[in-house]
This record gives C-alpha cells, structure tokens and sequence, in this order.
C-alpha cells in the first residue's frame, strides 16, 4: 500500500525534488520506504506503506530493460497466478512483489491486462519507448488517483495536496460546490478544484506526447430485478457463501499483522466470523463506542467477538477527543461531510498500533440491499399511479407551508414524479431547506432528470425501475464518492490498510444476478446474505435494529464544537464567499442550539466547506466565480 505522485512535461526536463515534495505530502500514506525515478520530462514518486515482499519490493520499479516503470498503489490479491503465467511467457521477475506483475501485463496486454486484475488499485505506468504515461485505477475506485491535464503536461498523485504542492491552480468549481450542497460530498469524476479531476473508478487513462486518451475496462453489473432461469433461492446463497469466503481469504494475505474493524453489524460481523473460520490464529478485532448509547455498539461487536475467540480491542470516544476536526478536513482536501469519517479515523489510528492491515464490511448494504431508503422506496411505490394534478396539489401546498412546519418536506417528496425523484428528495439535503439556505446560483434542480446529466454514469434509465436505479445509485455515487473516500483518507491518515471482501468484484457480479425479492424481504435488506452466512452470528447481533456508523454530532455542536461552529459559519469570510443567505443559516444555528430542530448533518455540510476555504484562502478569491 503506497501513495503515488509525479507528471509528465511537455518541454521541461522532470526535476527530481519537485517529485519529491509532492511525495512529500503523503508521508502518512507510506511511511515506510520513498522512491523516485525520472527520465526527461517524467517524474514519478511513491510512499511505501510495507505489506507483502517487504525486502525487495522498493518502488519505482522497472522491466528488465528498465524502459517501463512503474508506481503503485494497493495489493492485487491473485498475483502469484498472474505471475506464473507471466513467467510462463518468457518474463523473469526480480521481486516476490505483485507490483511487478503488473509492468509484465502491461508489456503483454496494455491496458487489456486490467480486466484480468483483482484487487485494489491505482497506479501509473511510465512508458519510455512511447513516451506514453498511463494510469488506471481499480473496478470500485477504492484507490484514489487524482490528476490535472494543464497545457504544459499532466500531474497526478493519491490526493489532492500533491498537486496543490506541484503548483496546479486552486480554482474552486462552482459545478462541484453545487454537487455538495446536494450530496455532502463530491461525485466522480469532479474535485473540489476545476483543474483537478478523479480518474475514474473501473478507468484507464494514456497521455502520450499532450495527447489524452481514456477508456473503461469494467462497469458495474446492473442490478437485477427477476432471477436468471434455473436458479434457486439455495444454490444462489450457497454460492454467495463460497464467494463470500474466498473473497475475505485472499485479503488475509500479507505479511504483517491483520486484525479487522468489529461495529456490531451483520457486514463486520460476517467478515470477522469468516476470517476466524479461516484462520489457525485469534483475530485480533477493533472497535469504537460512544458514551451516548444511541450511537453505541460495542455491546453487539463483543457478541462476535466472544463468539470466535477474538483478540478484541475497544475504544470509547469521548467529546474531547474531537479535536481532530480540522485535521479531518484537511487529509480530504476538498468538501466532504461525512460525519462517520471521523469515528473511521480513531478507529483506524486506535488499530494502527497493533496492525498495518485491517479487514472491514464495507460494501455489504449497496450490493445486498441493506439500507433502509431502500425499504422506503418500496413502500412509495404505490404513489407511482397517483395522477400528476394530484403530485401538483402536494407540491403547490408543501411551496406554501411555512420553512418550519413539520411535515413540508414530506408532502414535497410525495409530491415528486418518479421514484427516484422521491428518494432523492428524502434521502439528501431537503428541497425547501436549500432553497431557503442558499443563494440561487448554488440550487441545484430537484428532479433526478438533471442528476442523470450530471452524473451519467451513476443513474440508470426510468426502464430499470426504481429499486434498481436506487441501488445503482448508492453503488456507483455513494460507494465510490462518500464511503469508499472517507474509509481510504481516514486509514491512511493512519497509515493503516484497510482491505473490503464484500466488495470483490467477482462478488458484486454474483450479487447483481440475485432479484431484489431475495434481497429486501419485508422490510428487512440483505435477507440473501444473511441466508447465506447468518447462521455464524449471534442472534443478538441478528435481530438488532440497524444503525449507522454515526457520531452525536447533535450534542457536540451544542457543547465541544459550538464555539467552532459559530466562529467558522458566522465569519465575514464565509459570509463573503455568497452561497448562504445570513439570516437563514443563523435561524438553523439558533434552532439547532436551543433544541428545536437537529440542523446538525446540514451545518456539518456548511462547516467543512468553511474549513476548506480556511486552508486554501491563500490565492482563492474571496467570492467563488459562479460559472
């Protein structure tokens, strides 16, 4: 596991410590070792964090011949076989690492060779002979790999603040500020910045002599909704138990410590329950509490622990320990209000001293139906025959109820077109509260149609139906935007590796057959998986209420954080950037501080924006260019 940096100029000569200052920026994500290689206008670096091969596996590496290098980022989990059939074919390896298999695919299939990968990663591939830089990035995005295409050559790096370092321009983007006040966080392929884009998650990228080429080599499998012909409710859950277990064998290997996160969940849980199946050794497991019950699960994490024996470790967050608020903003790098990141990070820092590697169960609720706005949107199916002078009636009469009258927000939803209109209006920042909030210039349209422009690549036809779109949705938009970013910045930060099982992409292909009938069963999400693997849990773990992986942030912005909150979103300076309306935003202050209403995840959302702007203000302007 490494963070990986560098460019290619046009018409300058690559300058070694300019590579290393963007490397620089990511000690965190590699602490372990450093490299870099240049080679005319190329320059690439790396930050190692050790996992496998730990004596011969130094980054960049190279070919025989040394005219392809390579940095990379992750662990590709079947190397050994790739690598057998690569030594089949005449290539002799110098390391036992799985980094080089990927420079032999590489000569042999070019970007070909991505489909016959299985693993996490990013990674960039410098082509001497065709002057050519290539870079990939794996089926989940679970790596991260941001560059910017300038006039004079490329830049690339893990995050944000190494091409902040290379000099790339720090220009807000007015389209992705728009995205987050929708989501709380920023889509694929957009950054917080207009020159800085993701690759995107299943993508390749090729720049050779200034020109940009870019494909896809895997798309996520839409999911279904009837079952494939010939196939049974048993055999289908017996394999997802077979698949399910191969895919937490092969992220069991590594050669250092390995433990797992324990929340108290069905995901974390199965994970735990099949690694300690897996293995001749006590799993040591992690897992994080909160004083305030309601946000507590370390009763339900140490039924599985006691259960298999575990090596359990835990770990009470108290509201002094949030002082870690603005070093959270700052290790993403842009807006990302995702209040779960910061128990991700005491956990991952709280694991990180006993292990480099840590398994989790992320993925399980986006590809086995587990959320709740999932039951919810089955339950709204029924509004779908409701005429359209009726969805007018409630839309027209939520528009004149006043801000504060409950139940307004609702009778907009209610009011919405299609099913996925509704889910996006119940399930992200409300309609009518936006609209009050912010200025016009930042208002997104509430329909999902202009969600399906802007995000192509994340919004099924209305011909999928509804419960497909939904779960597409929370695949590719959520997984990739929110989850999957806030798990990889918080463990890295922590130099810890964090691998998903639950998100192979052999798994996700099985999943994806299965019918959404077998998925969500009266009102209960993931019944397949639980068929499949439930009888290893306890049954309190079972028959427990699900419940996010959360933080009272309600409480801590009436007490610790109150002081920052005020100070940041009452600033002249925040005020003078032009996306809130004043008065509103100290209505929702007021409201949340006296009790009234729990404003807290929509003043997160304005908190983290401010602190964002905190950190870049040198060479921003003062107001964000609407364009």
């Amino acid at each position: 596991m490494c963070g990986i940096a560098g460019f290619v100029l046009l018409d300058q000569t690559a300058e070694r410590a300019r590579v290393q200052a963007m490397c620089g920026q990511i000690v965190h994500r590699g602490p372990d070792d450093e490299g870099v290689y240049v080679d005319r206008g190329c320059g690439i670096g790396m930050r190692r964090l050790s996992i496998i091969d730990l004596s011969t596996g130094h980054q960049p590496m190279s070919n025989e011949d040394g005219t392809v290098w390579i940095v990379f980022n992750g662990e590709i989990y079947e190397y050994k076989e790739l690598r057998a059939d690569l030594m089949a074919r005449g290539h002799r390896f110098q390391t036992a690492s799985d980094t080089e298999t990927l420079i032999h695919l590489y000569e042999e299939e070019g970007v070909e060779g991505l489909k016959r990968l299985r693993g996490m990663f990013s990674f960039a591939i410098w082509d001497a002979r065709r002057e050519r830089l290539m870079l990939a990035r794996d089926r989940f995005g679970k790596k991260p790999l941001y560059y910017a295409v300038l006039p004079g050559g490329i830049y690339f790096g893990s995050e944000l603040s190494c091409l902040r370092e290379a000099g790339v321009p720090l220009e807000p983007d007015a389209e992705a500020l728009r995205l987050y006040f929708q989501f709380s966080y920023i889509p694929d392929p957009l950054s917080g910045f207009r020159a800085i884009r993701r690759l995107q998650a299943g993508t390749w990228l090729t720049y050779e002599r200034g020109e940009v080429r870019q494909g896809r080599y895997w798309t996520q499998p839409t999911p279904s909704a009837q079952a494939a012909p010939g196939m049974t409710h048993a055999e289908t859950a017996a394999k997802v138990r077979e698949k399910f277990d191969e895919s937490v064998r092969i992220r069991m290997i590594a050669d250092v410590p390995l433990g797992a996160f324990l929340s108290g969940g069905i995901d974390s849980g199965s994970v735990v329950a099949s690694m300690a199946l897996q293995s001749p050794e006590p799993i040591k497991t992690f897992s994080i509490g909160f004083e305030e019950s309601a946000f507590n699960e370390l009763p339900y994490a140490k039924m599985v622990a006691e259960k298999y024996k575990t090596e359990h470790h835990e770990i009470v967050v108290r509201p002094d320990s949030i002082d870690i608020i603005r070093k959270f903003a700052r290790h993403f790098g842009e807006p990302f209000a995702d209040s779960s990141a910061i128990p991700t990070y005491i956990v991952s820092e709280f694991a990180a001293r006993y292990v480099k590697v840590a398994l989790s169960g992320d993925g399980g609720d986006e590809l086995f139906g587990g959320y709740t706005s999932l039951q919810k949107v089955k339950r709204l199916a029924r509004l779908d025959g409701v005429p359209q002078i009726a969805r007018l009636a409630m839309s027209w009469a939520s528009s004149r109820m006043p801000y504060s009258a409950y139940g307004k927000n609702f009778l907009h939803m209610l009011g919405r077109r299609s099913g996925l209109d509704r889910y996006f209006a119940f399930n992200y920042a409300p309609f009518h509260m936006r609209s009050k909030l912010l200025r016009p210039d930042w208002m997104l349209p509430a329909e999902s149609g202009f969600l399906a422009q802007a995000l192509p690549d994340c919004v099924l036809p209305d011909d999928a139906g509804t419960l497909s779109q939904v779960m597409y949705f929370e695949a590719t938009a959520n997984l990739i935007g929110d989850m999957l970013v806030k798990v990889d910045r918080m463990s890295m930060a922590a130099s810890l590796e964090v691998r998903c099982p639950l998100l192979d992409h052999e798994l996700a292909e099985l999943a994806a057959t299965i019918p959404h009938a077998w998925k969500v069963v009266d009102g209960q999400g993931k019944k397949i998986l639980l068929d499949a693997v439930g009888d290893r849990l306890p049954a309190g773990v079972l028959n427990r209420p699900k419940m996010g992986f959360g933080v009272p942030l309600v409480d801590w912005f009436r007490t610790s954080l109150r002081e920052v909150l005020w100070d940041s979103l009452t600033s002249e300076k925040f005020m003078a950037r032009g996306f809130v309306s004043p008065e509103f935003l100290r209505t929702l202050l007021e409201e949340h501080d006296a009790g009234r209403r729990d404003n807290s995840r929509w003043l997160f959302t304005l908190l983290v924006l401010a602190l964002w702007f905190e950190d870049i203000e040198q060479g921003v302007p003062a107001v964000v260019g609407v364009g």
